[in-house]
């Protein structure tokens, strides 16, 4: 880093943090979540989550027989108070789309949503009935990635973890559960656990694993 003639050595100084800072390739963004009043969408039952949603009809595409590409069996949601939109168009009737683009909606809605999380207890009576407070089985959530309480209970996991800051010992212990658990229940739906680490790298946080 010695000037040549003519230089002056902060100019030498500033090229050399130039070329240092090109090298160094910056983290992603963070996807930036939705912010809407409770209660989370994700928890509605599903009259009133459509209720909340344009529903649009189309063509499949690609493969599946003539019956699917003729007829407008592609189903898309949109919410309307979120701008979240899902679609479904591989089953051959429209009613198994529109439930399997609920189902979507649901789990996007859950990952890219955010409610606000009420002082004290903050859990709610599904996630009581899903997470026993004592005996052997206390502290542990159960619920499987294709139940039709796990998007509700994602997003009420989620939730309480970004108010904590992303703390997930913190959010663990307002949802009486362990950090370990609230992964493990992220981790169920892979783009919630890319989001959350994301955020996580954002803030100079750990990647969880």
């Amino acid at each position: 880093m010695t000037p040549t003639r003519g230089q002056r050595p902060d100019d030498v100084e500033a090229a050399w943090l130039a070329r240092l800072d090109a090298t160094i390739t910056p983290a992603p963004a963070a996807p930036t979540l939705i912010h809407l009043p409770r209660p989370h969408p994700a928890t509605l039952p599903p009259d009133a989550l459509l209720a909340q949603c344009d529903l649009t009809r189309g063509r499949s595409g690609g493969p599946g027989g003539q019956h699917r590409n003729k007829v407008e069996t592609l189903v898309t949601l949109d919410h309307t108070p979120s701008g979240v939109q899902a679609h479904a168009g591989e089953r051959r009737s429209a009613s198994e789309n529109k439930h399997e683009a609920l189902w979507r909606l649901r789990l996007a809605l859950a990952t890219h949503v955010r409610c606000p999380v009420p002082a004290g207890d903050a859990r709610s009576a599904l996630w009581r009935s899903r997470c026993a407070g004592s005996g052997k089985r206390a502290g542990r959530v159960s619920v499987s990635p294709t139940h039709d309480d796990y998007p509700a209970m994602l997003a009420e996991a989620l939730d309480v973890v970004f108010s904590c800051g992303l703390d997930m010992p913190a959010a663990g212990a307002r949802l009486c559960c362990s950090a370990s658990q609230l992964v493990k229940l992220v981790k169920d739906h892979p783009p919630a656990m890319v989001l959350l680490n994301a955020h996580r790298s954002a803030d100079g946080l750990r990647i969880l694993k």
